[in-house]
């Protein structure tokens, strides 16, 4: 069988929240395929070495780092115009900048939690509606970022489970309202992943995780990454405002025996 459905070469992308973690594994992936990626973070400095990382690698697709706040509209658009300049268009957005801290919800002051949804509401909101005009350019790719915590709540990170479920919410709906535009969106929920931040919280790091182990709920980053290479590929053309699910063996109560 070939596979060409599922390469995105020649594609030109953006991935947000990518000086680390899961969103330099995209734009890592991507470039591998040949996708020209902008990859933005809050600091330049922050962005920077994983642009020089995929500009000195024998990767065919290129990297343009560009400083960027989400909550930030004239940033975003900024970065859409640099965008559009550097390489010509915009096919993948990818959504995945995102922020949060674990509390009580007694304890969340309301700056905390405007905080947390600022960045990861509003920010993809900023993205996707700026770059709405060269999306519809021929027909292009959405790929949030959510969180199981956004799908069946999660204890002590109440704002962000339910800033992750508005996006899964905004997922299906700008689906439904862009499909007409060929454009297509889905969502991405990752349960725990080993990224550095999960690694100072748990003490797991990504060297300990077993790709071919089934029973586990720690994934990497490259899992992702995998998923969104497929949700940016021509592979899931039939796949329209779903949200996959990545969190390993789910959590089901046993039944007892009769």
């Amino acid at each position: 069988m070939s596979t060409d459905q599922f390469g995105v070469d020649g594609d030109v992308a953006i991935v947000t929240g990518a000086s680390s973690g899961i969103g330099a594994a995209i734009a890592k992936g991507f470039a591998d395929d040949g996708v020209d990626v902008v990859i933005c973070s809050r600091e330049q400095d922050n962005v920077d070495p994983v642009a020089e990382e995929i500009e000195e690698s024998d990767r065919p697709g290129g990297a343009l780092p560009v400083e960027c706040d989400v909550t930030d509209r004239e940033a975003v658009d900024a970065l859409i115009e640099a965008t559009v300049e550097e390489f010509g268009g915009l096919d993948v957005l990818v959504n995945n900048a995102g922020a949060s801290f674990m509390a009580n919800f007694d304890d969340i002051s309301e700056n905390g939690w405007k905080t947390i949804v600022d960045i990861n509401v509003h920010g993809t909101y900023h993205c996707t509606q700026a770059a709405a005009e060269h999306l519809k350019d021929g027909g292009g790719i959405v790929i949030n970022l959510a969180s199981v915590a956004g799908q069946l709540g999660s204890p002590y990170m109440s704002h962000y489970g339910a800033a992750k479920a508005a996006v899964v919410n905004l997922t299906t709906t700008l689906s439904y309202e862009w499909a007409a535009d060929g454009v297509r969106v889905n969502c991405i929920a990752p349960g725990f992943v080993a990224t550095k931040g999960v690694e100072n919280q748990m003490g797991i790091s990504a060297d300990e995780v077993d790709r071919t182990e089934v029973e586990r709920r720690m994934g990497t980053v490259d899992e992702i990454a995998d998923l969104a290479q497929f949700l940016a590929s021509p592979a899931s053309s039939y796949i329209v405002g779903e949200t996959i699910t990545a969190q390993g063996v789910p959590r089901v109560e046993e039944s007892p025996e009769i």
